[in-house]
């Protein structure tokens, strides 16, 4: 029995040889191309997918409105307080020198104590001034003498010309006679002169010398307190005009000087009158208030500031002279100053500006600063009271834009505050 064999496609009749494989080709071509239009497809859908989303988002840029925060210009207040260093001084100061010459025979105070007007400070003891006393006396008298010889012979010389002229007159006596009368008399009238000239001249000297010995008392110019003492019982002391010996220094401390220098931006509100409250370190809690007394009307040149003085009542004495203090002035201003937040200020090449709010659209104003207090800002000009600026502003915020106010919580710290929207 005969075995079948397998039938080969290609010698089948009819069948042409590699027929089958050109079929799977087409196949497997058709198949890859559909993957390709498919991957292209998807590709151009994802595209498209994406270029709408980037579009939306570039328009809901475009549409959006941003939230911003905003702080309310405020009116400032009509005075300008200011605080500055200053030193205060004694209302009045005195350096006590010698006036007469010789030893200190008592000395009845010492550095710290508090005398009057008029209380012996110290004796000064000069022997030989006692007896040019005694001798510029004595030779007044003497003076006074020889006046009252001058004037009888004068009244002398007078009876005798009266005498004598008719007689001349009648050619009874020679006319010599009647010369030598008339000159005696003028003679005797002169030397009267002379006499009281000398009488005088030693009365003022004998003046001079009582005027020195009142000089060996030195009492107190003032009331005050003793704050320097150079001398001892014993010392020699000389009167001098220029080198006289400097014995005591007294202040007079009821009432404290103290000076100011205002800078140029505050000078021009300061008067006589307004109000200062003067704070030492040391006493705090303590202040001591006073006004304005004396400035110098005058700016200095190499500081721009002016001098100020500022008088402290001190009756109990609270304060001493020479102490480094801070003063406190209340200075009406002259031209009405705004404060914004310092968050609002923006600088940038058009300077320095401001983003107000108005109605939900943002204008950038110019402003000009007059100080930087810190956390808020004084200005000049540029805005003008209640107006609603933005706090912390985007670097690309434009004249223009519109923006939404963010709403604060009523109770909240910063709807409390003196900026914050209400």
């Amino acid at each position: 029995m005969t075995e079948a064999q397998p039938t080969d496609p290609s010698t089948e009749p009819g069948g042409a040889p590699g027929h089958g494989r050109s079929k799977m080709a087409r196949v497997l071509g058709v198949a890859v191309l559909a993957v390709l239009v498919a991957g292209i497809g998807t590709g151009a859908w994802s595209h498209l997918k994406q270029s709408r989303q980037v579009a939306a988002t570039a328009q809901q840029q475009r549409d959006l409105v941003p939230i911003v925060r905003v702080g309310t210009v405020k009116a400032g207040s009509p005075y300008l307080v200011v605080d500055l260093p200053a030193t205060t001084s004694a209302f009045a100061a005195a350096n006590i020198f010698a006036r007469a010459s010789g030893y200190i025979g008592e000395r009845n105070v010492d550095i710290g104590d508090r005398v009057k007007s008029g209380q012996l400070l110290a004796t000064i003891v000069a022997p030989e001034l006692d007896h040019q006393i005694v001798q510029a006396e004595a030779t007044l008298k003497q003076l006074v003498s020889t006046l009252q010889q001058r004037k009888a012979a004068r009244e002398l010389a007078r009876v005798t010309w009266e005498r004598d002229k008719p007689v001349v007159q009648k050619g009874w006596l020679p006319l010599q006679q009647g010369t030598i009368d008339e000159q005696t008399l003028r003679e005797q009238e002169a030397a009267v002169r002379v006499a009281r000239s000398n009488r005088d001249a030693q009365d003022a000297q004998l003046k001079v010398l009582h005027q020195q010995k009142l000089y060996q008392s030195v009492v107190a110019p003032f009331d005050g307190v003793i704050t320097q003492r150079n001398i001892d019982v014993g010392s020699l002391v000389q009167a001098d005009a220029t080198s006289g010996t400097f014995m005591f220094t007294i202040n007079k401390d009821n009432v404290i000087r103290t000076q100011v220098f205002v800078p140029q931006d505050a000078a021009f509100g300061v008067a006589p009158g307004i109000e200062a409250i003067v704070h030492v370190p040391e006493m705090p809690g303590h202040p001591f208030p006073g006004n304005v007394t004396r400035i110098a009307d005058a700016l200095q040149p190499g500081t721009r500031t002016l001098l100020t003085e500022i008088d402290i009542p001190n009756p109990d004495g609270a304060l001493s002279a020479g102490i480094y203090c801070t003063v406190e002035l209340h200075i009406p201003r002259k031209v009405p100053s705004l404060t914004v937040p310092a968050e609002a200020i923006i600088f940038n090449a058009g300077g320095v500006q401001v983003a107000v709010v108005d109605n939900g659209v943002v204008h950038l104003h110019k402003v000009s600063v007059a100080r930087d207090l810190g956390t808020q800002v004084e200005l000049r000009e540029g805005v003008k009271p209640d107006d609603q600026v933005i706090l912390n502003p985007s670097v690309n915020l434009v004249d223009g834009a519109r923006v939404q106010v963010a709403a604060i919580p009523s109770g909240s710290a910063a709807a409390a505050g003196p900026y914050g929207t209400k």
